[in-house]
């Protein structure tokens, strides 16, 4: 085999160049037939890896499991699986599992460190679904003031529809370590509702157009307490309160609607209902 000696003084094997640029064609091709092949073992695995969340949210739905469940337990094979499914595409290529599970455990300090956050909210997740504080469907109040209706409660996150369908994410690790209203724990919700009237007004007339009001609605429930009280004493009204109960799927629907309904009752009655207003008396100079 031929050599010659570079500028630097460095010897060449030029038979070694030849023949690295002889096999390279054959190389590339046999490589790229690899990523071909890898290519298509990621996409038959991804299409098995969605047959088998189908069939393993079917059998919990089957058994009647609790929608927040599904989803968690879904999201969680479903990310396991694409993790095997890589490590499964690298060894093709001549990585040894072994090796990389090793590299893994001896960086495992230094990525828990990096996604405590992250193992914080998956164990908030499992505390969710194991506690039970609310589940798919419930309308809560988390405590940074967010709320709305939960739709999914997944690995990391849970999921919320505000009343004007806005989509909130909250980190499971929040909604575990802070407190949270559930609206929807109970089945039923109390009805408060103020209403004013005027000083003149009769007081003993507007209670009972406004009980009889709670009587007529429908949706308040009847067999539990309804009262309409006097509830202070305003600058320029005096400020009734209006309370009842109902389901609590009819909670805001009867509320606006009682709401409105009041006003007609006591317009009426011929109750007034006053607005705030400022009286002046100019004092005369002497």
């Amino acid at each position: 085999m031929t050599e010659f000696e570079t500028i630097t003084g460095e010897t060449v094997d030029v038979g070694l160049i030849q023949s690295f640029i002889q096999e390279l064609p054959e190389k590339a091709l046999r490589f790229g037939v690899r990523v071909l092949l890898a290519l298509l073992v990621f996409v038959i695995g991804a299409q098995l890896i969605k047959l088998v969340c189908k069939i393993l949210k079917k059998s919990m739905q089957r058994g009647n499991a609790d929608v927040g469940v599904i989803q968690f337990l879904s999201s969680f094979v479903r990310i396991s699986l694409y993790v095997l499914l890589v490590f499964f595409i690298a060894s093709g290529f001549g990585l040894d599992a072994a090796s990389v599970v090793a590299l893994l455990g001896s960086a495992g300090v230094a990525i828990g460190l990096a996604v405590q956050g992250s193992l914080s909210n998956f164990a908030g997740g499992v505390l969710i679904l194991l506690l039970k504080p609310f589940k798919v469907g419930d309308y809560i109040v988390a405590g940074n003031g967010n709320e709305g209706t939960v739709m999914e409660i997944q690995i990391f996150y849970t999921k919320l529809t505000t009343a004007d369908n806005r989509l909130v994410v909250i980190p499971n690790g929040d909604l575990s370590n802070s407190s949270m209203i559930n609206a929807s724990a109970m089945p039923t919700r109390r009805i408060d509702i103020s209403a004013g009237i005027s000083y003149d007004a009769d007081i003993r007339r507007a209670r009972e157009v406004l009980l009889e009001l709670l009587e007529k609605d429908e949706k308040v429930l009847q067999n539990m307490d309804k009262k309409v009280f006097v509830d202070s004493l305003g600058d320029s009204a005096v400020m009734l309160g209006v309370r009842c109960h109902v389901a609590a799927e009819d909670f805001w629907e009867t509320k606006w609607r009682l709401t409105e309904n009041i006003k007609y009752a006591l317009d009426g009655a011929e109750i007034s209902i006053p607005y705030n207003q400022l009286d002046v008396h100019l004092k005369g100079q002497a």
